[in-house]
């Protein structure tokens, strides 16, 4: 009797173990599969890597006592996009035609951080939560946030918003809430997001369950940046269609900057700045040209001139195919006025094609 009840309980025990071990290799099993159907491993292993690397530069340049090891895998994944102050190399001297909004910009953000200690009784002379540069494309928005960053000596996180986005449920939120912990180990911080609207537009009752609430907690959490003094991390975001946004998101950006296209004068400032490192003949006429370009962004006078190089090279590589392949001169042609002319007569041809010119009168050219 006693035997049978021992055998009994012997097969109830090689049972067990025999679910047991199916359930651990059945876990694994589908672990393993996960992981390897999962298309976004690759990019996840490349961000940490980035992350690390910038982590120990960080650390090497700053001094900054940080460990990877002390980040979890979702703060990794934001630090992926972090930017360390020596590699940006925008200034505000690399920016032309916008000295309002940066003498705006260094009183009410840069100034305030840099002499935190002399205002600290202070409850109202505080950089700003939150900052909205909006306007044109193509007028030196992401420049100035960089340029802010870096007279700021703030470290700068160029947030991608595709990847706070995940497959699985409560990812996202994990991710979202990882870019404010992330950013206030970091601190000071800037948190930039471009295209802000495309993230944080109005909410309807058409918005996924999932994006409603990462949009819910991205504001939640950034509301936990205003309650924290010490905080030193600012949203700085970059937009062309500031009324696409959320009312409750322009609340938490009460810093607001317009950047517009720029005037004649600022044009002519721009290109200045732009020719400035190149050879350019004695005819190049700036007052001129900033008079031609009408409706056109900084980023359209950095393109003009661009192609205004390569018209250059066309005479010098017609000479060295003529000469058989050997160089009459070591140094590149100067940019002329024709160069330029030329650039700007095709690229406001392309602009009327693409509708970004409505009509002659509005950009009347003389060439002759």
């Amino acid at each position: 009797m006693m035997s049978g009840h021992d055998l009994s309980r012997n097969e109830v025990i090689q049972l067990l173990m025999r679910v047991g071990i199916a359930s651990l290799v059945t876990f694994f099993s589908l672990k393993y599969l996960m992981n390897a159907l999962d298309p976004t491993k690759q990019s996840k292993k490349k961000a940490k890597s980035r992350a690390e690397h910038q982590l120990r530069r960080l650390k090497k340049l700053e001094g900054v006592s940080v460990d990877s090891n002390s980040f979890s895998e979702y703060e990794l994944v934001i630090a992926s996009h972090l930017v360390v102050p020596e590699d940006i190399t925008v200034t505000w001297k690399d920016i032309a035609g916008l000295d309002t909004v940066i003498r705006e910009l260094r009183e009410s953000v840069v100034l305030p951080i840099h002499y935190r200690s002399m205002f600290h009784k202070s409850q109202l002379y505080q950089a700003p939560k939150g900052v909205l540069l909006h306007g044109p494309p193509g007028c030196g928005k992401t420049l100035i946030a960089k340029a802010t960053a870096k007279e700021a000596g703030m470290r700068f996180i160029n947030l991608d918003v595709a990847m706070l986005t995940d497959k699985w449920y409560g990812e996202s939120q994990k991710l979202a809430s990882a870019v404010f912990t992330l950013a206030e180990k970091l601190q000071p911080c800037i948190i930039f997001i471009d295209e802000i609207e495309s993230f944080l537009r109005s909410r309807n009752v058409n918005d996924h369950e999932a994006t409603a609430m990462m949009k819910t907690q991205f504001m939640a959490l950034w509301d936990g940046l205003s309650t924290e003094s010490d905080s030193i991390v600012i949203v700085m975001g970059a937009t062309n269609r500031p009324q696409d946004l959320d009312k409750a998101i322009l609340r938490r950006m009460p810093a607001q900057f317009h950047i517009g296209l720029p005037s004649e004068e600022q044009r002519g400032r721009i290109l200045r700045l732009i020719l400035s490192t190149e050879s350019i003949t004695k005819d190049v006429d700036f007052n001129r040209l900033a008079k031609l370009t009408t409706g056109f962004s900084g980023s359209d006078l950095r393109e003009l001139c661009r192609h205004a190089s390569v018209y250059r090279i066309r005479e010098l590589m017609d000479d060295f195919d003529n000469a058989g392949g050997v160089a009459k001169t070591a140094e590149p042609p100067a940019i002329s006025m024709e160069d330029l002319l030329n650039s700007f007569a095709k690229m406001r041809e392309n602009k009327l094609h693409t509708g970004l010119l409505f009509t002659a009168q509005e950009n009347r050219i003389d060439l002759d």
